[in-house]
């Protein structure tokens, strides 16, 4: 599980972040801005640095608007984004994800009250209260697919939470056929990492992620190169393949970084390109 949010997280939470404060009234232009600047910076080592500030401040105006669906989308990604990306120590990890995903639950709760707590339904529970989900739901469809998703990753170790990856799958493929043009890169990027993040015996769909891949890669205009890098790391490595593993990283090493909105998950995309490259000897 290791990696599958270290770069896709961080775009669309920050993007997220701001954009769902635009639509709040609380603190607009302020956290419009300070995500803006995120997203466009080049030394994640600020961002590391500077994050948690912007972190607190959410808290704070969801104090003050604790029913507000934007404000809870934005602290929800966000502290999500922040505890897989940027946090090394796995006990502070499994706090901040959590924290994402209960921001994730009341963002959802809010939108439906009718599915409150449907993270503890059994399979087909959950699968009939998705199907009830409309169009306008969507948002908040996402923002809970993307925490769980964090706090899945953070707690791998708890095969109870590994068991929900399926729930998951289908919320992304839910709000995908309620709006596909939604994120939709994102949306296909994820979908490509959990059907590749376990091996064809264990129940991947290498088939299925490859078409996915090539989806995300296709919608984002080839501006977001951590798609190609987790293509690299679940579908190729997987299949030891090599070639493609050395063309999809050499192509991310060699791209500009400095596309707007970008900057910061390019860069570390490139860092973590670097880093498969020099271990592909020993791993093939």
């Amino acid at each position: 599980m290791r990696g599958l949010f270290r770069l896709t997280a961080v775009a669309c939470s920050l993007v997220t972040a701001g954009c769902a404060s635009l639509v709040s009234s609380t603190g607009a232009n302020l956290a419009g801005s300070i995500s803006s600047a995120m997203l466009n910076q080049n030394d994640p080592e600020i961002v590391r640095a500077g994050a948690p500030a912007y972190l607190m401040m959410l808290d704070g105006m969801v104090e003050d608007a604790p029913n507000d669906p934007a404000l809870l989308s934005a602290a929800s990604e966000l502290y999500a984004a922040y505890g897989v990306v940027f946090v090394d120590n796995p006990e502070r990890s499994r706090k901040l994800t959590t924290r994402a995903f209960a921001y994730g639950q009341r963002r959802l709760c809010v939108t439906a009250p009718s599915s409150c707590g449907m993270q503890e339904l059994p399979y087909e529970d959950y699968m009939a209260t998705l199907a009830g989900f409309e169009e306008d739901d969507v948002p908040a469809l996402y923002t809970y697919a993307f925490s769980w998703l964090a706090y899945i990753q953070s707690h791998a170790d708890d095969w109870r939470a590994l068991a929900r990856l399926p729930e998951v799958r289908a919320t992304l493929q839910k709000l995908k056929s309620l709006d596909p043009q939604f994120r939709p890169a994102k949306v296909e990027h994820y979908l490509a990492v959990l059907n590749t993040i376990r091996p064809p015996a264990l129940g991947g769909d290498f088939e299925a992620g490859r078409e996915h891949f090539e989806r995300a890669l296709a919608l984002s205009g080839d501006e977001d190169l951590s798609i190609k890098v987790d293509y690299a790391r679940y579908y190729a490595r997987t299949l030891y393949d090599r070639p493609l593993h050395d063309r999809l990283l050499g192509e991310v090493l060699q791209a500009d970084p400095n596309h707007r909105g970008f900057v910061l998950t390019n860069t570390l995309a490139q860092a973590e390109a670097q880093a498969l490259l020099d271990s592909a000897d020993e791993y093939f």
